[in-house]
């Protein structure tokens, strides 16, 4: 089960600054999502309200359960795997802020959401309520839902800063890097399409000859096709490998590799040793 609202067009102000919505989803998770981040001034919020998961950042291991919430802000970066017998159940809203919150006195709201580039916690202030009541606007579209749903949109950033202020914790992460619209379907591809990526594929969805789009990973992140294709498989491959019910060959094949050799080859050159070595490592007792 996936849904997206893409048409959507959602833009609405806080505190005098304009916020974007680019992408809005509801899904059950079926499949690994391999490690990836955001660009300047973009946030991921993520609510889990059923099922259970691990999420991984920047090599540190979190424990998704029901009324989970976290926060991917620029430059995080972080994978997604389901538990395979009880996968959970996602809505993520992506938001971009047209300018970075440098007063914290006169825009405390945003400041103090800005100021986590990653939270993780569980749903409070009302958040367990906002974000469905946002999701359950977008699907029925009564009249008004645009209005409401923009409300819903500034409730739910204010109840997440007040999630902040309890939890004072957090990490400061922070890189210069370059980010615009196009980044969103950069990331979902390598997100959503490891089994099949191409660079061909990609410039066609960018409207890009491939040569442009060769240039814009690099400007986005500062690596080729060829190495983003590997960091997303591998990012995924590392995941699966923690399932001891999933077989190597069932995971070469999963990740779109033409023979248990091939990924076994391409595992070994990305982390310096076999997958059948790795998943010893990662789950002895």
């Amino acid at each position: 089960m996936e849904t997206h609202y893409p048409d959507m067009n959602i833009q609405f102000t806080l505190e005098q600054h304009k916020i974007d919505v680019q992408n809005i989803v509801l899904t059950q998770f079926s499949k690994v999502i391999p490690a990836h981040s955001h660009g300047n001034n973009c946030y991921e919020i993520h609510y889990i309200p059923s099922g259970y998961g691990k999420l991984d950042v920047d090599g540190i291991r979190y424990d998704i359960r029901p009324n989970t919430i976290f926060v991917t802000g620029p430059h995080i970066m972080h994978a997604q795997a389901p538990l395979s017998n009880n996968p959970m159940t996602e809505y993520c809203v992506y938001l971009k802020l047209h300018d970075t919150v440098t007063d914290s006195q006169a825009f405390p709201v945003l400041s103090a959401f800005c100021s986590a580039p990653f939270w993780f916690g569980q749903a409070a202030h009302g958040l367990s309520d906002i974000i469905p009541q946002f999701f359950w606007e977008l699907e029925h579209r009564y009249i008004g839902y645009q209005s409401q749903a923009e409300t819903l949109l500034s409730q739910m950033i204010v109840a997440l800063a007040r999630c902040y202020e309890q939890r004072r914790d957090l990490s400061k992460i922070t890189l210069e890097q370059t980010a615009d619209n196009k980044s969103i379907l950069i990331e979902e591809y390598f997100l959503y399409e490891y089994q099949s990526l191409s660079l061909e594929a990609l410039a066609d969805r960018l409207s890009l000859s491939p040569r442009q789009t060769q240039r814009l990973l690099q400007k986005y992140y500062g690596k080729t096709f060829q190495q983003k294709k590997a960091e997303a498989r591998m990012s995924a491959a590392a995941l699966l490998l923690e399932d001891s019910r999933q077989s190597i060959t069932s995971i070469a094949d999963l990740l779109g590799y033409s023979s248990v050799e091939h990924f076994s080859s391409a595992f070994h050159k990305y982390f310096k040793t076999s997958p059948r070595e790795y998943r010893k490592k990662i789950l002895k007792p």
